[in-house]
């Protein structure tokens, strides 16, 4: 009885609260958990490739297609001239299928990568899986040594592209 609770108690705050999932594991100034993704196309995508070249931001959402993962990653495509311009990389991240992320990004023209983890091995190993078995909503920004700087548990969706783009900026 005391599940059934808690699983309604986190449906209704899944978006308040992420039932889970805040990556209190990681910290600022540590090594981002390497890993290799593919994107909604199959393309590989390995964290590590980036060191030395760019700092990263990598956004982890709950759920393609939905209203707030929607608006916050229409912000980024929205925005994504200056992050190309300032030689940032961008990664959205959640458990869905790769076909389901290939679909959520032609519906709302994205233009960055969406990377499927799937098997939640990534959302596990940056401690962002949540009770429910979905991503939270956490952001890492990762400098060119592969540090992480800022972890951003609290994201306002509205403002998160410019956000994330005046911490990632400051790295350069």
């Amino acid at each position: 009885m005391k599940s059934i609770f808690k699983f309604i108690f986190c449906l209704i705050t899944f978006g308040l609260f992420g039932c889970g999932g805040n990556a209190q594991s990681l910290i600022e100034g540590q090594i981002a958990p390497d890993f290799t993704l593919e994107d909604e196309n199959s393309i590989s995508y390995t964290l590590s490739d980036f060191r030395g070249k760019s700092p990263v931001i990598i956004f982890f959402y709950p759920k393609a297609g939905t209203p707030g993962c929607t608006k916050q990653a229409c912000g980024i495509r929205d925005n994504i001239s200056k992050f190309k311009e300032n030689n940032i990389a961008i990664f959205g991240i959640s458990v869905d299928s790769k076909e389901t992320q290939r679909k959520f990004k032609e519906e709302n023209n994205l233009n960055f990568p969406l990377l499927s983890d799937e098997d939640k091995s990534v959302s596990k190993s940056y401690d962002v899986l949540n009770n429910l078995g979905f991503s939270s909503r956490v952001t890492f920004i990762i400098d060119k040594e592969g540090k992480i700087t800022h972890i951003l548990r609290d994201i306002n969706i509205s403002e998160h592209a410019d956000q994330v783009f005046e911490l990632a900026l400051k790295l350069k």
